[in-house]
């Protein structure tokens, strides 16, 4: 009985406390998108190893280039961080190790899309009647499982909501309530030969249409 009491508490710590999509973060986490602007958010420069490779200036120099494009791309209306489906994702000013978040996406039909961990793609967002596989995967992993456990997304054109949770190399999420990954490696689509980066930007990604995301929310874990 007492272990079974401690799976239960593990479990609940684990998928983390209840949203309540009222505008306000789950008690532990803070606001990542404050729903009236970019606050927090930056343009993308290059991936991971391209920015390694730039100098101090010449990141400073394109990360100015990105942040003006993205304002053009990435707008905020009632509340909500809207995609116009031109241009490139959009980023996390500060770089996330282990984490817990939330986010509520919306997507229309065939809509494509993901939010990219440390950097590296990539969890999917898109619509399942074009491939009969839901949202949630781990989509550009070869060695590890890339696809979700279930199904799980609402009809095209309602709110979703993720809760991601990564810890060292293994992600855990849960769509809609319903656990889509358990603890999988995420693998380094940059460089398959190593190990997903210790830490990175966390950014929305979308191919080309509208795209809506509200009520992100992260919590940093030890």
């Amino acid at each position: 009985m007492r272990f079974l009491l401690a799976m239960v508490l593990s479990m609940t710590v684990m998928i983390g406390p209840a949203l309540s999509h009222d505008g306000h973060a789950p008690k532990g986490f803070k606001t990542l998108f404050n729903g009236k602007d970019l606050t927090n958010f930056k343009g993308l420069v290059g991936n991971p190893k391209t920015r390694a490779a730039m100098s101090k200036e010449k990141l400073a120099a394109e990360q100015e280039k990105a942040n003006q494009r993205a304002k053009l791309n990435w707008t905020v209306e009632d509340g909500v961080l809207i995609f116009s489906g031109k241009g490139k994702s959009l980023c996390t000013i500060k770089d996330y190790a282990n984490f817990e978040m939330y986010v509520d996406w919306k997507i229309l039909k065939d809509g494509d899309s993901g939010i990219y961990l440390r950097g590296s793609p990539q969890v999917q967002i898109w619509d399942p009647s074009q491939k009969n596989v839901g949202s949630g995967g781990l989509f550009n992993n070869k060695k590890n499982p890339d696809k979700p456990l279930v199904i799980a997304d609402n009809p095209i054109g309602e709110w979703n909501t993720f809760f991601i949770r990564m810890v060292g190399e293994k992600v855990t999420i849960k769509l809609n309530g319903k656990l889509v990954v358990d603890n999988v490696i995420l693998e380094n689509y940059w460089e398959r030969d190593k190990p997903i980066y210790p830490s990175g930007q966390i950014e929305l990604q979308n191919h080309g249409n509208r795209l809506e995301f509200r009520n992100i929310y992260i919590r940093e874990l030890p």
